[in-house]
């Protein structure tokens, strides 16, 4: 899992029937002083994230798992909207 942002949509006219009528989203791997590094994936979006939005995504069999209708054929998934961070102990 990692926090990353929304960078962009997605737009296929033609999906796999396991993902018609879900939201494919750009994202970014976010660090904590906020840079935007990394390479950057395509994820299903489960929770309703927009442009902009600071979320959290699991990928690999996580990302398979997080619906069963996927049964493996995502490989990144957006499963919460972060608020915010806090950081203790540093």
């Amino acid at each position: 899992m990692y926090v990353g942002r929304v960078i962009g949509n997605v737009v296929a006219t033609r999906k796999e029937d396991c993902l018609v009528g879900t939201k494919l989203l750009v994202v970014r791997r976010q660090y904590i002083d906020g840079t935007l590094r990394g390479r950057i994936n395509v994820a299903v979006d489960l929770v309703g994230a927009g442009v902009g939005e600071t979320v959290l995504v699991v990928s690999g069999s996580a990302a398979g798992g997080s619906d069963e209708k996927f049964s493996g054929r995502i490989d990144a998934a957006i499963v919460g909207i972060v608020d915010s961070i806090e950081i203790i102990g540093e």
